[in-house]
């Protein structure tokens, strides 16, 4: 059905809001991007099928980030019936009664965790929070820092990302990664990436300003710190990948770690190394903290080449917990740079930036794309 999934997702679409319009109100007007996670969230659920606990794990998070949209456990039916209709239409031959009946006991399974997890979250908080804008910094280059002030207490653990909803994209939500540990005002700071032709990112580098409001869903991901590790850590952060990095050593300096802890930033010019300043200054202050640079696609003094090259160059890794952000293909290459250095794939944990659990790569070889949170 590859070569398909693109009618096929047009056709999924097309019949539930004919069968069931009263659902529509609930996605974007622009469904290029929802189109494309409906396709990803059924290839991850076959990719996890053997793998229980992370497959229990990314539907209980779907279920989380879908009470945002407003979704009810009412709507599940109706999603499922017209999935299975149009998975049927475009298998062709493949499509029988036993497939049919595996797809619609997967489908029962899939949702039913989906509804647990929106129920467990409900307990927890409100779906979406309003959060007004304090600060807005350009940084040139496309890049803003943007901090925000919630309504209410933002619950997020260091290393995690915020689903937002902007006032000029209605329903469009993005993700982006909260650059600091938990502070005690309670404010939020995003680095964000204007993307050429994005919908969303582009608003908030160039058009949003102090008292504009954006709505906060919950806090997602698994790259956080595991205060159980005695390993020492290296990171990887590509471009703005450096936000949940620098979090994560904010959280490391406040816990007291007696780990030592290797940065590397990178990126394709000097210009573009955002904030590395400001790693440099904290690994003054901290004996247990390098921080390295490089560039890709400048000739500077230093450390020159993509990231993977980059760290082949020092190690040896293979007794580290390992965390990267940024860039899709930045991330895939490294988990594979950190896997041929030794590293074992459950002490590599990532989540690309601006890329939720359901639009993250399938990586081939084992490198989950979520790794499970240790306890």
């Amino acid at each position: 059905m590859a070569p398909l999934a693109e009618e096929l997702t047009v056709y999924f679409y097309a019949i539930l809001f004919t069968r069931y319009p009263e659902v529509r109100s609930l996605f974007p007007d622009n469904l290029d991007v929802q189109r494309d996670r409906l396709l990803r969230g059924l290839l991850r659920i076959v990719d996890l099928v053997d793998d229980p606990a992370n497959l229990v794990q990314f539907c209980n998070r779907l279920g989380r980030d879908h009470r945002k949209f407003g979704a009810l456990a009412a709507h599940y039916p109706a999603v499922g019936a017209c999935l299975l209709d149009s998975l049927a239409r475009y298998a062709g031959p493949a499509w029988n009664q036993q497939v049919a009946d595996a797809w619609s006991r997967a489908y029962g399974a899939v949702a039913e965790l989906m509804c647990q997890g929106a129920d467990h979250d409900a307990l927890l908080g409100p779906a979406v929070r309003l959060a007004e804008i304090v600060r807005h910094v350009d940084h040139g280059h496309g890049i803003a820092e943007i901090t925000v002030r919630p309504d209410t207490p933002y619950p997020y653990i260091a290393g995690q990302y915020a689903s937002v909803e902007t006032p000029w994209q209605p329903k469009a939500w993005r993700y982006f990664s909260i650059a600091h540990a938990p502070r005690p005002d309670t404010t939020l700071t995003f680095n964000v990436r204007a993307v050429h032709g994005g919908q969303v990112s582009p608003s908030l580098v160039y058009k949003a300003k102090p008292g504009d409001v954006l709505r906060l869903g919950p806090a997602q991901g698994d790259m956080i710190l595991n205060p159980a590790s005695t390993n020492d850590v290296v990171c990887l952060a590509g471009g703005t990948g450096l936000a949940p990095i620098r979090a994560l050593v904010e959280q490391a300096a406040r816990s007291g770690i007696q780990r030592s802890v290797s940065v590397f930033v990178g990126a394709r010019t000097a210009p573009e190394l955002y904030g590395l300043d400001d790693m440099l200054r904290m690994s003054q202050r901290h004996h247990w903290l390098s921080v390295r640079a490089a560039v890709s696609h400048q000739h500077i003094p230093g450390l020159e080449g993509a990231l993977p090259q980059v760290l082949r160059e020092f190690g040896p890794w293979h007794h580290h917990d390992a965390y990267v952000s940024g860039p899709v293909d930045m991330v895939t290459a490294s988990c594979y740079a950190l896997r041929r250095s030794g590293v074992p794939s459950h002490l590599i944990r990532h989540d690309p930036f601006d890329v939720p659990a359901l639009d993250a790569p399938l990586l081939p070889g084992n490198v989950p794309a979520h790794p499970a949170a240790s306890p």
